[in-house]
Order: structure tokens, then C-alpha cells, then sequence
């Protein structure tokens, strides 16, 4: 009994540490949200990057339900903008109107129209240019022009309408040097221009441009030079059979936009005469 008395007690503590919770799951799934939401919203700025203002507009009304019945719309006052596509009083419409001859307004049509009548007329005006770049240029086949008045011209068409450009060779000139008065080649080049374009009623614009001059000159004459040169065409066109309320504009640009990389060249020496899209008188 005495040697159980003397042994020695032994006393367990067991330490609990409350730190278990960073060990859980709960951070992962808010952590793999925020990845989820950072992926999508830089795949959104991509998309918008990458998009043209007319598809992303596209998108949007594909993703609006209101747009087909409010832009094209059916030919009544009730649900869907008319009780019956097949009722003649009420048909289906695309903007340009009702069957009756006189629609209310709470009846008229309203939206875009299934046939646009400036459309119709921009590609009628598109043909006309057409036709007078192909009769200077000989893609129709004959040619208004002869094969040394073509070395001088250019044709293109742009936004503004098409462009006839007549420039300098390194051969022959338009204009004598410096001045404003035109060589034989000029004159045979506005005399096929006038009967040119007689096939169209546009109005003409007229520019001038002329090549740099060396900066030793105390007077550089570019503007003066680039601004009668363009009205001496305009009395020329006149003169040849031009209507005068055609002619729009007579602008000089001096030597300010160059189309040969050195500005001295003598293709900088040129006029433009621009068929604009917006007819005479318009």
C-alpha cells in the first residue's frame, strides 16, 4: 500500500485551440465568384473593343422586345399595332402608310420604311458618277479620252463624290511655270471635261494645289498661285459650256497637302474637280 502511495500522479490537459476556421471552404467560393465576375467583366471590355458602334447596336436591339412593334408596326390602334394583318383596314405596314388613302394619326404609320427613298436616290446618284468615271477612265469600253490627256488624270470616288484630279507630269504641264495660264493640254483636258460631264446635272467644286517652292523666296506665291489657278479653270469650264449655278466652290490650297511624298515634285501641281453627290440647285 505504501509503494502505491508514493507513485507519482499524472495529470492529462488536453489544449484546444480555436483557429479551425480559415481551415473551412466558405473564402474558396466567394473567392472563385470574384474570379468569375473579373473574368466576365474584361471579357465584356474586350467585346466592346472589338465591336463597331453598328454591331453592338445590332445586339442591343436584338436583346430589346420592343423594337419590332414599335418601329415596324401592324395598321391599328389595339394590340400589337392592329387587330389583323389580313383585315384591309388595318394591314401590316413597313413606315411608308396605311391602306386608307387618308390615315388618322393616331393610325399613320411611323418607323423605318421597308424602302428608302434616299437610298433609292443616293444609288441612283452612286451610277451617275459611275458613268462619268467610267467615260474618262475607258471602262466602259470606248474611251472619251486620248491616250495622252489620261496620263493626267486620276479618278476616284469618296463620300464627297467623285474626283477628277489633273496634275503635272514631269513632261508636260497644265499651267506655265508660275502662272496661272493654262498650256494646250489643259485646254484639251477641260474642253472633254465640260462634254463629260453634261451627262450629269452635280454640282462641280474646284480646288487647287500647287507643289512647294524653296524657302529662300521672300514671297512664296503657293496660295495666291493655287487659288487663280482653280478660278482660271472656272472661267474655262464656263467657257466651254458649263453651267455657271453649277459650280459651287473655287478653294486654293497652296501647297498644304502634298499627294507626292517630296513636296516640290511636280506632281503636287494639280486641280481637282470634285462631282458633288447633292445635285444643282438642291
Amino acid at each position: 500500500m505504501s509503494a502505491k502511495q508514493n507513485a507519482p500522479i499524472i495529470v492529462k490537459r488536453k489544449k484546444i485551440i480555436g483557429g479551425d476556421g480559415h481551415h473551412g471552404g466558405a473564402w474558396k467560393v466567394a473567392y472563385a465568384d470574384f474570379v468569375t465576375a473579373m473574368m466576365a467583366f474584361f471579357m465584356l471590355m474586350w467585346l466592346l473593343n472589338a465591336t463597331t458602334e453598328k454591331q453592338r447596336k445590332g445586339i442591343a436591339d436584338y436583346f430589346s422586345p420592343t423594337i419590332p412593334i414599335n418601329r415596324i408596326s401592324g395598321g391599328g390602334e389595339d394590340s400589337f399595332g392592329g387587330d389583323s394583318v389580313f383585315s384591309e383596314r388595318t394591314l401590316a405596314r413597313n413606315g411608308t402608310g396605311a391602306s386608307n388613302r387618308n390615315p388618322t394619326e393616331a393610325n399613320a404609320a411611323r418607323g423605318i420604311s421597308g424602302v428608302d427613298p434616299q437610298a433609292r436616290e443616293d444609288k441612283a446618284n452612286d451610277e451617275a458618277l459611275r458613268k462619268v468615271e467610267e467615260a474618262l477612265t475607258a471602262l466602259a469600253g470606248e474611251s472619251m479620252v486620248s491616250d495622252g490627256l489620261l496620263r493626267h488624270i486620276v479618278t476616284r470616288v469618296t463620300d464627297e463624290g467623285l474626283i477628277v484630279e489633273l496634275f503635272d507630269t514631269t513632261e508636260e504641264s497644265l499651267f506655265e511655270p508660275g502662272e496661272d495660264r493654262p498650256t494646250v493640254i489643259l485646254e484639251e483636258l477641260l474642253a472633254m471635261i465640260v462634254r463629260v460631264f453634261s451627262l450629269v446635272d452635280n454640282a462641280v467644286a474646284i480646288n487647287g494645289f500647287t507643289r512647294s517652292e524653296p524657302v529662300v523666296l521672300i514671297r512664296n506665291p503657293v496660295w495666291d498661285l493655287s487659288s487663280s489657278r482653280a478660278d482660271r479653270v472656272r472661267r474655262m469650264l464656263e467657257a466651254g459650256g458649263l453651267e455657271a449655278g453649277r459650280i459651287q466652290r473655287v478653294s486654293g490650297f497652296a501647297d498644304r497637302k502634298p499627294a507626292a511624298r517630296n513636296p516640290m515634285a511636280p506632281r503636287n501641281n494639280r486641280i481637282e474637280l470634285i462631282l458633288l453627290r447633292d445635285p444643282a440647285g438642291r
